[in-house]
């Protein structure tokens, strides 16, 4: 398994343009579906479609949503076209495994006063809340992915012009940045992070409190404990102010195509999902604010 799990993982980073995010949970997946198949006592060449059928079963059974059977499948399919690549394997499998579209959930947004109240929560006369603030207002400003921000490098924010020049893996953006969050950078940058800086800051933009780059996990428990402070009882994540970027950009006048670039979405029919959000929070301010929609 350690052998797959090295060719796979080489296999990706050579063959496929994904993120490193991706590839770990291609690998991740690919690793449980191999277990499986150790436990039945099948190896992965002898694998058929009933089989692998069955192993999607199995993630039912063990109650995964269905967006992670989902990409379980994808990384199934992907590890077979692996082997097929390397000559093991003239056929895939799992090709001909169909899902049940399931019901796609809109994502969840904050609306202009939650944001307010969640960017007023850090504290900024310490380190780490300057940071904090920091980081929440480029996030927001800029509606980049929480592990773009994470891998930002000090060179890559222009604060006199308030350009983000954004490093994804289709090449790089460049986002403008609203002066109000030019100023909590500026002042995270030169007044407060040469105080939490050490040997393994390096050109990290964002440090944690040890001196190293934070983390994506580090960085969830921060948004999550500022959305409790707030009161905010929304179940957010960094996620949910990109897609309150997108949102209230489009509410203000912003185009698709625009929000497109800015967001780094090779399809756009990624951006269009908050379309929908807009009509559906259009018909929820009417509901819940026009007198005559209230007496139902």
């Amino acid at each position: 398994m350690n052998d797959y799990y090295s060719m796979f993982s080489e296999y990706l980073t050579n063959q496929k343009a994904n993120s490193a995010n991706t590839r770990e949970s291609y690998l991740r997946d690919t690793m449980f579906f191999l277990e499986y198949l150790s436990g039945i006592g099948t190896a992965p060449q002898d694998a058929d479609e009933e089989v692998i059928q069955k192993y999607v079963d199995r993630l039912h059974e063990l109650k995964r949503s269905p967006t992670t059977i989902s990409r379980n499948l994808a990384s199934v399919r992907c590890f077979y076209k692996f082997l097929i690549f390397r000559g093991q394997l003239d056929h895939n499998p799992a090709k001909g495994i169909k899902l049940e579209k399931a019901e796609k959930k809109l994502p969840q947004v904050l609306s202009g006063e939650e944001i307010e109240l969640l960017l007023a929560q850090p504290d900024i006369t310490e380190p780490k809340g300057c940071r904090d603030k920091a980081m929440l207002e480029l996030l927001y400003a800029t509606g980049i992915r929480a592990s773009e921000l994470i891998n930002l490098n000090l060179k890559d924010i222009n604060l006199r012009s308030g350009v983000l020049y954004c490093h994804g893996s289709k090449g790089v953006r460049s986002i403008p940045v609203y002066p109000s969050a030019v100023v909590s950078v500026s002042d995270y940058i030169y007044r407060m992070r040469g105080l939490i800086t050490g040997p393994e800051s390096g050109s990290a933009l964002f440090v944690n409190l040890n001196g190293g780059r934070l983390t994506r996990q580090g960085f969830w428990k921060i948004v999550k404990g500022y959305a409790i402070e707030a009161g905010i009882t929304k179940e957010i994540t960094p996620h949910t102010l990109r897609h309150s970027f997108a949102l209230h950009l489009l509410e203000n006048g912003a185009s698709v195509k625009d929000i497109q670039t800015m967001m780094g979405h090779a399809d756009i029919s990624s951006t269009q999902v908050y379309v929908q959000l807009l009509d559906s929070h259009v018909k929820q301010v009417y509901n819940d604010c026009h007198p005559k929609a209230k007496l139902g």
